[in-house]
Order: structure tokens, then C-alpha cells, then sequence
């Protein structure tokens, strides 16, 4: 089962995890998740350990905080992933924020200093196995650095990408080389 993990203020019903289900299918779930960092990390690790339990190997596809996530959840659990535009200081970025909006409902909602230090608890240092991880970026992201991503996985199945932006233009050009990459 693959697991799309969405980016920061989106939903399981953003552009992104529409495009994903519509290729995917009945073999991917695009979870809504909580902005408190915590929460969001335990109901992913809650569904990782319900799949694997049923025998099933989990995938991740994780975009900008999602990615985040992704590299913390497949370091932990040995999972493949796949990583479009990820943050890889969203505790730098984020810490600015204060009051957020939520695309889907256009809620709003406060980012805390509480929200930061969950962020940087699951900070993963030490990448155990590079070669899980597919990094799909676009040099013009608007919002990170794509650079931050090719030093901290420079080992990865790295690929870059002129122009484009933070939602990754085009994402549905890549989805036959994410399943490539999940099915070897």
C-alpha cells in the first residue's frame, strides 16, 4: 500500500492526492493530517503498522512537509519512498508562520513553538538506506531550497528538474517512474 502524505496547510484532497488516486487507485490512501506535527506522525505510524500487520509492504509518497515526514517514517520502518519538493528545515521555514490556512476548508489555524520542537524530534541525521528513497525536485520552487535536498541525499535516486515550482509542475509526468521505482 502506498501512503501519500501530504505538504503543510493541504489535505488527502489536494491537486497532488487527486492526481495520485486516479493513477493509483485502490493501491494508494491519501490520509488528511493533523498540523500538529505529533498527531500527524502517529496517525501515519498507526497506519504503517496496521498495513504491515496484514503482511503488506508500505510505500511513501511524500511532498514538501510530507516529505519530511517520509524521510523520518521510512528511516524508521525501512520503507521506500518517494519525495517531491521535500522540506527538509521545515522548523526553519515554519517558525515564521504564526497563523496558517488550511487550502482545503481555508481554516485557519496557529503554528507553535511546541509545533518547531515536534518538528525537530524527528530531525533524522543519519540516513540508513539512501537507496529507498526516489528525490524528485524542481529548481524553481519558490518556497525551499532544492539544494538543501541533494546535500542530505545525495545518495538517493536523485532527480532534478529546471524550472517548475513548489507544487511540482507536472507531477503526472513522474508517475510512471514512481511505480518503476516502487515495483524493482
Amino acid at each position: 500500500m502506498i501512503i501519500y502524505i501530504h505538504g503543510f496547510g493541504s489535505s488527502g484532497y489536494g491537486g497532488k492526492a487527486t492526481l495520485f488516486k486516479k493513477f493509483f487507485k485502490n493501491d494508494i490512501i491519501t490520509p488528511s493530517l493533523s498540523y500538529v506535527p505529533t498527531l500527524a506522525i502517529d496517525t501515519l505510524e498507526q497506519l504503517i503498522k496496521a498495513f504491515q500487520s496484514k503482511g503488506e509492504e508500505v510505500k511513501l509518497i511524500g511532498s514538501s512537509l510530507g516529505g519530511y515526514y517520509s524521510i523520518y517514517l521510512a528511516n524508521k520502518y525501512n520503507l521506500k519512498a518517494v519525495l517531491i519538493n521535500p522540506a527538509i528545515f521545515p522548523y526553519k521555514i515554519l517558525d515564521k508562520i504564526g497563523m496558517a490556512k488550511n487550502y482545503f476548508d481555508e481554516t485557519s489555524f496557529e503554528i507553535t513553538s511546541k509545533h518547531m520542537q515536534q518538528l525537530k524530534q524527528i530531525d533524522v541525521n543519519s540516513i540508513k538506506n539512501e537507496k529507498n528513497f526516489l528525490t524528485l525536485l524542481q529548481t524553481g520552487d519558490e518556497v525551499l531550497d532544492y539544494k538543501q535536498a541533494i546535500k542530505k541525499l545525495p545518495n538517493s535516486h536523485l532527480e532534478v528538474y529546471e524550472g517548475g515550482n513548489h507544487s511540482f509542475y507536472k507531477i503526472e509526468n513522474y508517475f510512471l517512474k514512481i511505480d518503476s521505482f516502487f515495483n524493482k
